[in-house]
């Protein structure tokens, strides 16, 4: 017990630190009182006396220092201490606190906000049950890695297979819904009986699908996803057994999914209902619509399942011969499926916030070198008193742990406002296929890396300014003669950091840069047609023309005339899918009077009214455009792109050619009466792929675009345009009003390129401006340690031009270096980054030539201050100083 009690009295007795110091100095003082008088009685005087006294008694510090240590756990006494001194340091020196902590919070803050990105991306499990086991199920062509299944090949996929617990397929489709207040487009998913049940998830409320429920003449059912039931039937429990009407269908609501729920696949889905195997695409095997989704048995990997599906395919290629012809497949894990888009640009972006806090740590080093050397008599002094390196070591991690404290507990203050800042720019509809950049904050796994970014700067600051203490030259300090030395050890390790800060600034500048050259030649891509001015909108007409071509005709062509009416608006044209949305909708054609082997002509399949393409005001290469004269009854025309021409007819004229579908039945073929001028029917960074255009009302549907050409601003004319569509029916139902400058500019990959521009252009930024300031820094403390030398120069006839010249050659030497280095850096980091960057060269010399430019620039000015300060020294001063 009397052990016990002892241990504890070590190691909480610095808690009484300030009663048990008074009574340590009153017993020693009595101690010493005792010694003297007895030194006194034996005729010593009393200087002698105290003398004899002390050096009997071994110091009084020495014997205090004992003390403590016998009544107190020295590590904690001495931590405790050191960081009071830290903080009484700080104190004294805000300017140096405040510029140091500021710089630690943006450089950790900056890093740790990217990386909750990545976590919430990349880290984090997919919410469905044991997600690693889910993969991604399509099939492929040689032009299409990833391609739609057919309804005919799933169900021969399902059956065949023996990797899978589980295949389902799911088809995104928007839906008519019928409200009382009329009829509304919203967005809505077709999936297989099983498809929850394969990811793992049941509904919050009701039931999920039941087998045999997406088979011909089962009841109609649909699942809500939880925002559309809070939003459209108030959460309501009682909501299961309602009806809700779908495209004219009434079916009935069966479950609600959980809140937490996403499926990034298909983005924002409102309706999930069963896919319907009588719809005509499902009805042949040739038509690919279904994306698959499958579970892995136990044991099986990706690897495996895609050995045996690629068997399975190139099987049914042997049996169906004219339809499955170069259909391979593909099986990826689902988790990179949904995310591979997002990693290049997350990991650049991780890649920019690291280097930045880098540069910040290196900043922060320099400014305790400098501080340190201030220090150096102090440093002296206490190592003169006894104190050892090790002692003096351990009071600068001290006070590197309390400057790293203060910044990271900043800094993860700055990480939670900036996740949530970046979040809130990601568009609604961006964020629908981006479901797990939601709600982010701070994690388990932030607030892990946020100690291990702290704990990699305390050793970094730690580090710096071991060398002083280890060389054994801080007893010089208390001498005039190591001065000189000291300083220039100093300034050789200040000028290695400021390349790093400045090798490290021309990197982060040249990917900006490189990623705005991108960002600009994607946004200026050639379209082959003028987007400004336009104004679109999705339509579906009414129930009651589906599956009436004439109406389908006559509403399509009042929508056409309603909308013309408008004031302001000059032409409008209709689309089956509108420019720059993707590469799909395909169809295979065939060539009349030329030799067929089987083979898949596979383009691009739009339907146009007759005025589209001068809406668009796309360019005629040859032959005419539609007229109205090519309505139904009339012979079957086409007109085809630049692509087309190229690929298909070299060096001939491909008017009046024809053709048709893979079998050339009579009712397929096809004149060709037009070329037009390539249009980008995929995304900005995708190829031009061959695309043929029919008329409109030759092969009618109840759902297409709208796209009007205005006077005025186009933006303004959606709701007037949309106003217009509904006066032609009210059961018209419309969604994705916007401007097709609008969508250009937000469409994911310009989004993604645009958002990695500005974000790392930031780091780039704040490296720069970190950069510049570090090389001041040490050239202003250059100028300082030399003002002896200065002096001496002047005074001997030196021009004050002359030492300009020196001092900016100085900086100029260190910009040189730096740039050097990271030019060399920024090449290999635009090779790593070649994915991201579009018509652009990871060693574009333009963009290099002016990030040095700018970076040699930044240099002097930063330089120029400092070397004004050195040219203005008055020699007399200057040696009276020294």
């Amino acid at each position: 017990m009397k052990a016990l009690r002892a241990a504890i009295v070590r190691l909480f007795g610095f808690l009484q630190s300030d009663r048990r110091e008074r009574d340590l100095a009153d017993e020693l003082d009595a101690h010493l009182q005792l010694h003297v008088d007895d030194n006194l009685r034996a005729g010593m005087s009393p200087e002698e006396a105290r003398r004899i006294a002390l050096l009997k008694l071994g110091g009084l510090e020495q014997t205090k220092e004992h003390y403590r240590e016998r009544s107190t756990v020295p590590v904690i006494e001495h931590t405790l201490q050191d960081v009071r001194f830290a903080l009484r340091q700080l104190i004294k020196s805000p300017g140096f606190a405040v510029t140091s902590i500021v710089m630690l919070a943006l450089g950790s803050g900056s890093a740790l906000a990217i990386f909750g990105f990545v976590d919430a991306a990349l880290l984090r499990p997919l919410p469905y049950r044991e997600p690693a086991r889910l993969v991604n199920v399509t099939e492929s062509t040689p032009q299409i890695p990833r391609a739609n299944l057919s309804y005919f090949d799933y169900l021969d996929w399902k059956r065949m297979n023996t990797v899978f617990s589980s295949l389902d397929v799911h088809h995104g489709r928007r839906y008519a819904l019928t409200t009382a207040g009329g009829t509304e487009l919203v967005p809505g998913a077709r999936v297989s009986d099983g498809f929850f049940r394969t990811l793992g998830v049941a509904p919050a409320i009701g039931r999920d699908f039941r087998a045999g429920e997406d088979l011909p003449g089962a009841p109609p059912t649909v699942i809500l996803s939880h925002s559309a039931w809070l939003v459209r039937f108030g959460g309501r429990n009682d909501v299961v057994g309602q009806p809700v009407v779908l495209d004219g269908v009434a079916r009935t609501i069966i479950g609600v999914l959980p809140e937490s729920f996403h499926f990034a696949l298909r983005g924002r889905v409102d309706f999930w209902t069963p896919i319907d195997p009588t719809g005509l695409c499902e009805k042949r095997r040739s038509c690919h619509n279904l994306t698959g989704v499958a579970r892995l048995k136990d044991g099986a990997s990706p690897d495996a399942a895609f050995a045996e599906m690629r068997t399975i395919a190139a099987n049914l290629e042997r049996a169906y011969p004219d339809s499955n012809r170069s259909q391979g497949a593909s099986v990826l894990p689902l988790s990179e499926v949904i995310i591979g888009p997002a990693k290049p640009v997350l990991f650049l972006l991780l890649a920019g916030a690291a280097l930045l806090l880098a540069i910040a740590c290196v900043n922060v080093a320099g400014l305790l070198i400098v501080r340190s050397e201030t220090r150096r008599r102090e440093l002296a002094v206490r190592s003169a008193l006894g104190a050892s390196n090790a002692r003096l070591v351990w009071q600068f991690v001290t006070e590197a742990v309390v400057l790293v404290g203060l910044g990271s507990a900043f800094g993860l203050v700055v990480a939670r406002l900036s996740m949530t800042a970046l979040s809130g720019l990601i568009p609604d509809d961006m964020l629908a296929r981006l479901p797990y950049f939601k709600n982010l904050g701070l994690t388990a796994n932030t607030v892990a890396i946020a100690a291990l970014l702290a704990l990699g700067a305390t050793i970094v600051l730690s580090l710096a300014p071991l060398p002083r203490l280890l060389t054994g030259s801080v007893r010089d300090g208390l001498t005039e003669g190591g001065r000189g030395g000291g300083s220039r050890t100093w300034r050789r390790l200040g000028f290695k950091l400021v390349v790093v800060e400045l090798a490290t600034a021309v990197v982060l500048l040249s990917a900006a840069g490189l990623l705005g050259k991108s960002l600009y030649r994607l946004l200026n891509a050639s379209l082959g047609f003028q987007p400004d001015h336009l104004s679109t909108v999705y339509v579906t007409g009414p129930a009651s023309i589906r599956g009436n071509n004439d109406r389908a005709v006559a509403f399509a062509q009042g929508a056409i005339e309603r909308v013309r009416r408008l004031p302001g608006v000059e032409s409008v044209g209709l689309v089956s899918v509108l420019p720059v949305s993707f590469n799909g909708n395909t169809t295979w054609i065939r060539f009349v009077g030329r030799p067929y082997n089987g083979e898949h002509n596979e383009v691009n399949e739009r339907e146009i009214s007759a005025g589209f393409f001068e809406t668009l005001r796309a360019k005629l290469i040859r032959g005419r455009f539609f007229s109205d004269a090519d309505g139904p009854g009339q012979p079957l025309v086409t007109i085809i792109n630049q692509t087309f021409a190229r690929k298909y007819f070299p060096g001939e004229d491909p008017i009046g050619k024809r053709i048709g579908n893979t079998d050339l039945a009579p009712q397929s073929i096809q004149e060709i009466v037009g070329v037009v001028d390539d249009i980008r029917e995929g995304s900005l960074d995708s190829e031009i792929w061959p695309a043929i255009y029919h008329p409109f009302p030759q092969d009618p549907d109840g759902a297409f675009a709208l796209v009007a050409r205005t006077a005025q601003d186009d933006g303004s004319m959606l709701p007037s345009v949309v106003a217009a569509l509904r006066e032609v029916d009210q059961g018209v139902g419309t969604i994705g009003e916007a401007t097709m400058s609008d969508r250009i500019s937000d469409s994911p990959v310009a989004y993604l390129q645009r958002s990695s521009t500005v974000l790392v252009a930031g780091f780039a930024a704040a490296a720069l401006l970190l950069g510049v300031i570090g090389l001041y820094g040490v050239i202003d403390y250059s100028v300082s340690q030399r003002t002896r030398e200065l002096g001496v120069r002047l005074a001997m006839g030196a021009q004050r031009r002359t030492v300009y010249r020196m001092i900016l050659r100085e900086a100029g030497n260190l910009a040189f270096v730096g740039v050097a280095i990271g030019l060399a850096g920024s090449v290999g980091a635009g090779a790593l980054m070649r994915g991201l960057l579009i018509d652009t060269a990871p060693w574009d010399v333009t963009t290099l030539t002016g990030v040095a430019a700018v970076l040699g620039v930044a240099a002097l000015l930063a330089s120029f201050l400092p070397a004004r300060r050195a040219a203005s020294v008055d020699p007399i001063e200057a040696l009276r100083s020294e």
